[in-house]
């Protein structure tokens, strides 16, 4: 029996991935391209990073509940309207050529990726939220939106529903973050079934990822390393960049 070098590759990468997604966000544009290189249609790499990113959105929904911290109903509402549109978002991308999902994940890394370097500061002296009314149904109407996205490809999201619901809903970034892993959570149960249905998960590869991402963000979130933030975030960019060349190109 061979040793399990791709398991092994994968939990590291989820471990590294976990580290990202704590201290700056974007893992799963590592993540994603991964299982693709180790030889998994577009559709079912794309299915098999669910499995980590329910794992590790639970994880964190729990951690910010277990801290008092939340916004519920406001979360709940959110989340089931990202529901909805993650079902869509998700059969589009089984449904979708493999070539042309490639190409657009390395467009959407690069997009990201700007978006990291060159990121708005987020706002810190906000007013009373704006969680109800109006504002309410105007956000669950762009949630909708947002969780097409979310159940088509979710890379960099994190960084869409935390700049809506910063300026939009004028809300501190910790009800912010504990309020997008609610988020999250609720919506990628329903692109993760989606994927299962249609058979486009390897359940395997995702458990390893999925164990490495979980172990990641407990360190990260214990142990904050702010000088090797920036070493991170340059190891990330040179290899997303890497990666969406070589899914244009290859």
């Amino acid at each position: 029996m061979d040793f399990p070098f791709d398991l092994l590759l994968l939990v590291g990468a989820g471990l590294f991935a976990g580290f990202i997604n704590t201290m700056a966000g974007g893992g799963s544009l590592l993540t994603l391209p991964l299982l693709i290189f180790l030889g998994l249609p577009a559709a079912t790499a794309n299915g098999t990073n669910r499995v980590a990113i329910l794992v590790a959105t639970g994880s964190a929904a729990m951690g910010f509940r277990s801290k008092k911290v939340s916004s519920f109903p406001f979360s709940l509402y959110l989340g089931v309207a990202a529901l909805f549109g993650a079902l869509l978002g998700a059969r589009i991308a089984i449904d979708i050529d493999g070539a042309l999902f490639n190409r657009i994940l390395a467009v959407i890394m690069l997009v990201v990726v700007f978006l990291m370097v060159f990121k708005p500061n987020y706002q810190t002296l906000l007013r009373t939220p704006k969680t109800s009314g109006k504002t309410l149904v105007w956000s669950m109407i762009a949630f909708f939106f947002i969780g097409i996205y979310g159940g088509f490809i979710n890379a960099g999201i994190g960084f869409i529903m935390m700049l809506f619901m910063n300026y939009v809903n004028q809300m501190d970034l910790v009800r912010v973050n504990a309020t997008k892993v609610v988020v999250a959570f609720i919506y990628t149960t329903g692109a993760l079934a989606t994927f299962a249905f249609s058979g486009h998960i390897d359940w395997i590869y995702g458990i390893a990822l999925a164990s490495g991402n979980a172990a990641g963000a407990f360190f990260a979130s214990r142990y904050s390393v702010r000088k090797g933030e920036g070493v991170i975030k340059t190891v990330m960019i040179v290899m997303v960049v890497a990666m969406s060349i070589k899914l244009w190109f290859f």
